[in-house]
């Protein structure tokens, strides 16, 4: 196959691991319209991530947990309308999977049902192995997700870096293992010590993604409002911003108010 046949080709769940093991990194943002998944998906992005973070970037919400299945499936149909190459995973909001695995599979049905999207993502360890388990069982691929895990965010009391403790670092290592024995086709690892996050990477064949988990992983996600800087109230030491949106918005909406004020627009050349 061509380079240019492979570039246009699927993402797959046997696409990325094809990609870790021949060390190619993969690359993943999110995206919650049709606009924004079209736009990221052109641009050669592997994997899109309809993310419950659109709690916070879409719906104004101060955490994760609020944002609802109907919400999440709304965005994401609107999402996968937009992508035909990269892969698009659907995370499943908080109350839809945690402790009752039958519900966790009506849920992940529902979602790839109505969305058409790829596959779904789910946060935790050892205690949702069970959802995990029943949801794949149905055919469904899964991502999973440990490290600071922010529908959790009550638990843990704040946003500062997870399993700097021997304790927690062990089991992040056993719950990685546990998610990869269980079939999930990846992870995601946010906010750990790099070198916590180069140890998982190298022992498991399937792709660790990595937000603020350093390089030595398989691959990188960001918020796509964070790294467009549409945002400006959220800074870690792991965001890359790569444009200000933020400042461009605003100039181009001030320079439009004041055109409409003093009937510069529309002008001659824009009136029927």
């Amino acid at each position: 196959m061509s380079i240019h046949g492979e570039n246009l080709r699927k993402v797959t769940t046997q696409r990325l691991l094809e990609m870790k093991r021949r060390g190619e990194k993969i690359s993943m943002l999110t995206a919650y319209d049709f606009t924004m998944g079209t736009i990221v998906d052109n641009a050669g992005v592997d994997i899109i991530l309809v993310g419950d973070s659109a709690s916070n970037v879409m719906c104004g919400n101060v955490t994760t947990l609020p944002i609802t299945l109907d919400q999440m499936i709304f965005l994401a149909k609107s999402v996968v309308r937009g992508a035909k190459r990269a892969m698009v995973v659907v995370d499943m909001p908080f109350g839809t999977y945690q402790g009752n695995s039958r519900e966790a599979l009506a849920s992940a049905i529902r979602i790839m049902k109505e969305t058409h999207g790829d596959c779904l993502k789910v946060e935790g360890g050892e205690e949702v192995l069970e959802s995990v388990k029943r949801i794949l069982s149905a055919g469904i691929p899964v991502m999973g997700h440990l490290g600071l895990m922010p529908q959790s965010i009550n638990k843990f009391g704040s946003y500062s870096v997870r399993a700097q403790e021997q304790s927690e670092a062990d089991k992040l290592v056993k719950d990685a293992h546990l998610l990869e024995e269980a079939g999930c086709f990846a992870i995601v690892l946010e906010k750990i010590p790099a070198k916590l996050a180069k140890q998982v990477a190298s022992e498991l064949t399937i792709p660790v993604i990595g937000i603020g988990a350093g390089g030595d992983v398989d691959g990188q996600v960001l918020v796509i409002h964070d790294m467009l800087g549409l945002t400006q109230d959220f800074s870690p030491r792991f965001l890359r911003r790569y444009a200000n949106l933020q400042e461009i918005m605003n100039d181009a909406i001030s320079h439009y108010v004041s055109d409409v004020k003093t009937g510069n627009f529309p002008n001659d050349k824009e009136q029927y």
